[in-house]
Order: structure tokens, then C-alpha cells, then sequence
């Protein structure tokens, strides 16, 4: 029924480009989606430790309905600085919401929590996310880089290193969805110990490693795995993106749905100890509406697209010095 894009990336909705920033000494970077004209928007959070930047007025009952970019960035709540950024090349560019004569880009942001991750935080005053949003914008392009860069790039998650994975998915009626995620969730991608991904029944094309479930299924499958039980330091934050024409209203179902694939790609997701977040971008650039019946299709597309952006970002993970987990491709077979 599904089918992906031909890049297989949050990109293949049209009218959105994603640009990536990295600082490897920190372990940390940005990365920002960006809207070739303005998206309706939504968000919806579910995880108990959020950190994030003009999400109120994402709510279907406020009055701004549109965005210019998202932004989703590491180092804690000091990578809310990255908006700044981003928000600076926009107005440079003349990009934003014009009010009395001044030009406003409208830049909602989540962050991630990377600061105990091996990465050298020691900044001095002023943190580095402002000038990695920044790069991270004028770096936005149609193709991007999964695993550990941009947001991803110092991210973990129980076990493993996280990263950053993007998916898409053609609907039947040519609707595309697709879905972009920074994972570094408390909880754990795969069954137990083993490479198999959470995600696996969603899987197209063997994306991400192609290894299905086991059988019989790991005996540690049910355990509950977690990265760190001694802080609130982790989160899932994702966008989900579609190119037909939505409401804001419906624009905020669908990152209400998208929040299914976390629970079928992380094992625990939306815990206490998480932030986790999905952004919804309506570009509209299809200029097809969706009608009631194909409403169900269309939400249970962005739940798996959400899964399989999830496992690709750990399946891409890359080795890198001083890291306190492995990447999925050092785990034994």
C-alpha cells in the first residue's frame, strides 16, 4: 500500500529542505527545516521533559498560523540559541511574517539533552548554537545526511548511539508524508540486545538493515532498557510533514499520529524522562485536500513513516572517538 519517495527523506514533501550543522569536538549540532513558503502547523508533546521555543502559538486556536522553519537542536535548553540562528539567515533572506514594516520569521524549536554524552561542553560564555543554527540554514538543501550529524550527532539512546533518520511515504492518491526524527530516546530501538529494530514490520526495502523480528523473540525483549534512570536526559523530537493542503486543526492530529511510530520504533517512549515532541508541517504544494476516508490512511502513514525515520537514524549511526555507546553497526550479529 505504501510505497517511499524517491530520496526516502522528510524532503521528498515538497517545498521543504533541511540543513545540518555539526561541532564533532562537542558532540552536538543543529538541524533545521526549512519552508520554501510558509507551512501550516502544528506540534504535539507528549514526553514529561520538553525543552522548546514558540510552541504555544502552534495551538489550532492562535492566531499565526503558518511557520518559516522548525528547528532541532542539541545541548539542552542552551540549544534553543539555534532558532536564533536560523532566524537570522530568514530575515536576511527577507523570509518571514510582515508586521508594520518589519520582517518576522516565525521559528519554533525543540532540543534535545546531550550535554553527558563525551563531548567537550566547555564553550566559554556564550554557547555555539546560535552560529550552528545559523551555518545549519544557509546548509539547507533537498539531500541531507542520516545518523550522527546535525541534531543527531552526539545523541544515544538505551545501548546505542542515536542519531538523526528522515523516511517518506507515497500515499495511493500521490499525497506524500514524511517524517524527519533526532533520536536519543531513554528507551531502546531494538528487541532486548539483539539488531533487531522495534520497527521492523514497517520496514521498506530493508532501510534499515533489512533483519525483520526474531524468531523466537529475545528472551530480554520485554526489559526495560534505559540509557540513564538518574536524570531527565534524554528525548525523541521529530517533524512530520505532508504536502497536502490541512488546517491547523488537522495539521495538529497528524503530529498526534506521528507520535504512534514512537511507540512502535522505542521501547519505553514518552516518559517522564523524555521531551518528546513532533513538530507538523502542512505545505500544501500538492494542493489536494483529504477527504474523511482517506484521513485514516493518511495518519497511520505518518505513525509508520515516524517508526522507520526512528530506526534509520540509529541504523546510520557512525563510530566516533570518545562515544559512550557503540553504533548499531558494531553490535554483534
Amino acid at each position: 500500500m505504501f510505497r517511499p519517495g524517491p530520496r526516502n527523506l522528510i524532503t521528498d514533501v515538497a517545498g521543504l529542505r533541511v540543513g545540518q550543522a555539526s561541532d564533532d569536538r562537542l558532540k552536538s549540532g543543529v538541524t533545521a527545516i526549512l519552508c520554501d513558503i510558509p507551512a501550516v502547523a502544528g506540534v504535539q508533546v507528549l514526553g514529561g521533559a520538553p525543552g522548546t521555543r514558540e510552541t504555544d502559538l502552534l495551538e489550532p486556536h492562535n492566531t499565526v498560523e503558518t511557520v518559516n522553519a522548525v528547528v532541532l537542536a542539541g545541548g539542552s535548553a542552551f540549544g534553543l540559541d539555534a532558532a536564533s540562528g536560523v532566524q537570522a539567515a530568514l530575515r536576511e533572506d527577507g523570509v518571514g511574517l510582515q508586521v508594520r514594516g518589519h520582517t518576522v520569521p516565525v521559528v519554533p524549536a525543540a532540543i534535545i539533552f546531550d550535554l553527558a554524552n563525551g563531548g567537550d561542553k566547555d564553550w566559554g560564555r556564550y554557547p555555539p548554537y546560535r552560529e550552528l543554527g545559523y551555518a545549519a540554514a544557509r546548509a539547507a538543501a533537498r539531500d541531507f545526511a542520516l545518523g550522527s550529524a546535525g541534531a543527531g550527532t552526539g545523541a544515544l539512546t538505551a545501548g546505542l548511539k542515536g542519531g538523526v533518520g528522515s523516511a517518506s511515504t507515497v500515499l495511493p492518491g500521490g499525497i506524500h508524508v514524511g517524517a524527519l526524527a533526532v533520536v536519543n530516546a531513554v528507551g531502546s530501538v531494538t528487541l532486548g540486545r539483539s539488531r533487531h529494530f522495534w520497527a521492523a514490520p514497517f520496514e521498506i526495502d530493508a532501510e534499515f538493515g533489512g533483519q525483520g523480528y526474531p524468531s523466537p523473540i529475545p528472551a530480554d525483549a520485554q526489559e526495560v532498557r534505559l540509557k540513564f534512570r538518574d536524570k531527565a536526559a534524554n528525548t525523541t523530537i521529530a517533524v512530520v510533514a505532508t504536502d497536502a493542503v490541512m488546517t491547523p486543526a488537522a495539521a495538529k492530529r497528524l503530529a498526534i499520529a506521528a507520535h504512534d511510530g514512537f511507540a512502535r520504533a522505542i521501547w519505553p517512549a514518552h516518559t517522564p524522562a523524555d521531551g518528546d515532541l513532533v513538530f507538523a508541517l502542512a505545505t500544501g504544494t500538492s494542493c489536494k485536500t483529504v477527504a474523511d476516508d482517506a484521513a485514516i490512511d493518511l495518519y497511520a502513514a505518518a505513525g509508520a513513516t515516524m517508526a522507520r525515520a526512528i530506526a534509520r537514524g540509529v541504523h546510520a549511526a557512525t563510530p566516533a572517538a570518545g562515544d559512550l555507546f557503540p553504533a548499531w553497526s558494531s553490535r554483534p550479529a
